[in-house]
């Protein structure tokens, strides 16, 4: 981080940093160009999934370039969208920019999207509004303007612990937990293909200690993700009031949230969807299997798609490698989205 702050602002770059609650983290919000409303977010993530128990060919943490493709850890996912951002600062900066370029750099987004809403947070405090939001995700340059949300739970069952020759004296914390897997299990939408479905998972089921022992204890970590278009509150809804009407007598339970991803939904009128189509990025426009910030800012009020070059499909894999073509690609966009923003020409 202190790296890339020092390159920004010797840039020029205005710059504001927002911290986790322990100071150990940073957002990075760099600003270029006039202060003023209707500028550009160029948003994206600065953590990477960690390479335990992959077999890499080279150093993950080193670049690593063979033939026409860079291999490291994160290329895809998506320091190179960053990579060329950074690249195009010296550039910009020399731009007579009409309209201020902001690069937004979160923290925690591969945990769940932590550091962002502190981000935006700040924004909204301290920066004139912007008028889109472009967030840099691998989707090969093509115009992604929809994804499912994603929210994570740790539920918690507390029963009476008994012995268990006779388990009527206790309650299971286990056999009700086992209710509750079971609905999460049927409670999907089977209807629909890709992200029009609305999807649950259990993770992860831990709980009692002996086999003669009614366990008093059980936890469940569970998931569920969104279609963009479904009403998250009716999903938390429906899933109160089965655990108010069918958790065993005597056991209690408690309910954690782990991660709040909103869905992106999209939108006929997306002004980012138009700028992006604008400055290259190709259509049809992608349905995302997977997550990301895109959701927050669209829920922030800003228009936003995801957009950045690389392939999803080489995310997260031993060998991570984007194609130095993908790359140039990327530049050529950020080089027409900074001849854009120095004129007054409508979005």
């Amino acid at each position: 981080m202190n790296w890339t702050v020092a390159y920004l602002e010797q840039h020029g770059a205005r710059i504001r940093l927002s911290y986790d609650d322990a100071g150990h983290k940073a957002n990075v919000l760099a600003s270029l160009g006039p202060d003023r409303v209707g500028g550009v977010v160029l948003s994206g993530h600065t953590d990477v999934v960690p390479v335990d128990g992959q077999d890499w060919t080279s150093d993950p943490f080193s670049l690593t370039e063979r033939g026409e493709r860079l291999y490291g850890r994160g290329t895809a996912d998506m320091k190179g969208f960053i990579a060329c951002c950074l690249a195009a600062v010296p550039a910009l900066a020399r731009t007579p920019l009409k309209r201020p370029i902001h690069l937004a750099l979160s923290y925690d987004e591969e945990i769940g999207c932590f550091g962002v809403p502190r981000l935006l947070a700040d924004l909204a405090a301290n920066v004139p509004p912007p008028a889109l939001a472009i967030v840099g995700e691998p989707t090969e340059m093509r115009i992604g303007d929809r994804h499912r949300g994603f929210f994570g739970y740790r539920t918690t069952f507390h029963g009476r612990a008994a012995h268990s020759s006779d388990p009527s004296a206790g309650a299971s914390a286990i056999y009700a937990a086992a209710e509750f897997v079971r609905f999460l299990r049927t409670a999907g939408d089977d209807g629909g293909d890709g992200i029009e479905r609305t999807t649950f998972n259990v993770g992860r089921i831990d709980g009692g200690t002996a086999i003669n022992i009614v366990p008093n204890r059980c936890e469940v970590v569970w998931e569920f993700r969104p279609s963009a278009d479904s009403d998250v509150g009716a999903i938390r809804t429906m899933v109160d009031d089965f655990m108010a009407r069918s958790v065993v007598h005597d056991v209690k339970l408690d309910h954690a949230a782990l991660t709040s991803v909103p869905p992106l939904a999209s939108r006929n009128d997306n002004a980012a969807l138009k700028l992006a189509h604008y400055l290259g990025a190709e259509f049809p426009t992608l349905a995302m299997p997977f997550g990301t910030e895109a959701g927050f800012f669209q829920t922030a009020g800003i228009p936003t798609v995801v957009c950045g070059p690389g392939s999803i499909d080489q995310a997260h894999q031993p060998d991570e490698w984007i194609a130095i073509a993908q790359l140039e690609a990327g530049s050529r966009f950020l080089d027409r989205l900074g001849a854009w923003a120095s004129t007054e020409a409508p979005l």
